[in-house]
């Protein structure tokens, strides 16, 4: 795959747009798959095959449900307007009553990920986060792992908030936007994903080489997919299962997943998410 494929398959994961299928529905109404722009940024070619690679696994017409913020997606899944959904671990974790684990995405070999906390490339001083003190900072979303809920824990152990430790804090609603925040000297730093920002070092290198990372977190569980926990079994669920968990294992499945690099979706285990729990309880505890 060339550069501008790649470049366009990645970038492509990072806008906003409903796509349908035109198989006809193996249900009443298509199956319904909540997004959002924090994780991906989608254009239509991309899109296309990750919903084609659905479709053809599961025999009927499937939608992408694409909102601005987590709350917004996992509002949507709580009240059954998606069937499912691809959530980071933060949210998925404040609903765990409510919501079960379908799958999870293997990056490079692992289902896992980090936190990278960020500065301008030509900035030379930080070399940890104590060093930023003062200064402005850019998060993806309040209810992103990666994009808030690691710094603002690492915070906590200093004693700190993020309101009162960094002058001024914003939210881009894109990890995508807190790379170019950091890049462009909107903010001095940034909480992004590790994934994401690895997968735009070689997509679009000019942009990251802007950016240098101060730290980065331990490996916590990558966002899921899930679903409500009272839909497991259901037909329409199980099949939106078994299309994640064989996509390596069609070439339509493994153009999508080259588009995301990926490896393949794995069934995961809650034990994955451990780590997020634990810094979930940490912000807690000092709020």
């Amino acid at each position: 795959m060339g550069r501008e494929c790649s470049r366009r398959g990645f970038l492509g994961l990072l806008g906003s747009m409903a796509v349908t299928g035109t198989v006809p529905a193996f249900a009443a109404a298509p199956f319904r798959l909540g997004l959002t722009s924090v994780f991906l940024d989608n254009d239509a070619a991309v899109i296309r095959q990750l919903r084609d690679a659905l479709v053809r696994a599961m025999g009927g017409s499937v939608e992408f449900a694409q909102r601005r913020t987590y709350q917004e997606v996992t509002g949507l899944l709580l009240e059954g307007a998606v069937d499912a959904a691809w959530l980071c671990g933060y949210p998925y974790l404040q609903h765990k009553q409510d919501f079960t684990l379908i799958g999870v995405p293997v990056w490079r070999g692992k289902p896992l990920y980090q936190s990278y906390l960020i500065v301008n490339a030509e900035d030379p001083a930080p070399r940890s986060l104590p060093d930023l003190r003062g200064s402005t900072h850019a998060f993806s979303d309040p209810d992103s792992n990666s994009g808030f809920l690691v710094t603002a824990s690492d915070l906590a152990r200093l004693g700190e908030r993020p309101e009162s430790f960094f002058s001024r804090t914003i939210f881009t609603y894109g990890h995508r936007n807190v790379v170019r925040a950091v890049a462009s000297r909107l903010t001095r730093s940034g909480s992004v994903d590790g994934y994401v920002w690895e997968a735009m070092a070689v997509v679009e290198p000019a942009l990251t080489a802007r950016t240098r990372i101060v730290s980065r977190s331990e490996w916590l569980g990558f966002p899921p997919f899930t679903a409500r926990r009272d839909r497991v079994g259901e037909p329409r669920i199980e099949a939106f299962r078994s299309a994640l968990l064989g996509m390596d294992r069609s070439a339509a499945g493994r153009e999508a997943l080259s588009v995301l690099q990926l490896d393949a979706i794995a069934p995961g285990d809650q034990a994955l998410f451990d780590g997020i729990a634990a810094r979930m309880q940490m912000l807690e505890r000092a709020l």
